[in-house]
């Protein structure tokens, strides 16, 4: 019976395997789960969406203390690359030598590919010569600031003080006070003197 109640203590050395044992399956579950998450993240697509939001924006752009431009937008996103979106619309004032307003462009939502360095223009795009008053009308517009030109392959027209011109097709400097219609359409002129009929 004293033999039944004597207690055997294990060997350290047996007790040290026993821990490593443990703290190899601990270590070997955490690496399991550690991969899990990060599989879990690298199949998490990538953020997209704009870096950044201003509201409100009213900004001159400037080159040797002399007004170039004028960008006013109700919302502007800029994203990562540096592309930037206005997806409320924006108005654009271009200026001449002297700081007088040249041109304006107004657009329901616009696109700046920072890339290519090229602005577009959709949904009732309208450019407007602000000497002669002449007006540009189409829905969709692209303007390259470092030839300083719009250009479409859309249908436009063009208001002046006595014609309109129609066409699809445009070319145009950007103060608007030189253009061309790829291929006209027609030229109709506007006769202020013609009394209207009698209802």
């Amino acid at each position: 019976m004293k033999e039944d109640l004597q207690i055997k203590f294990s060997h350290p050395r047996h007790t040290k395997t026993v821990i490593a044992n443990y703290g190899r399956f601990f270590v070997i579950c955490l690496f399991a789960f550690s991969c899990d998450s990060k599989q879990e993240l690298l199949n998490q697509k990538d953020y997209e969406g704009p870096m950044m939001r201003l509201d409100s924006v009213n900004r001159l752009v400037t080159d040797s203390a002399k007004i170039l431009l004028r960008l006013q937008a109700l919302v502007e996103e800029v994203y990562e690359n540096n592309n930037q979106e206005w997806k409320e619309g924006l108005f654009l004032q271009y200026y001449d030598n002297f700081g007088e307003v040249s041109s304006t462009f107004k657009s329901n939502y616009a696109f700046y590919d920072k890339k290519q360095n090229l602005y577009k223009g959709v949904g009732d795009v309208i450019v407007t010569n602000a000497t002669t008053g002449d007006e540009l009308n189409t829905e969709e517009l692209f303007w390259d600031p470092q030839k300083k030109e719009f250009y479409t392959e859309r249908f436009v027209t063009i208001h002046t003080e006595d014609e309109i011109h129609t066409g699809e097709g445009l070319t145009a400097n950007e103060d608007f006070s030189s253009y061309k219609i790829l291929k006209p359409a027609g030229t109709f002129t506007i006769d202020e003197t013609t009394t209207p009929l009698p209802q």
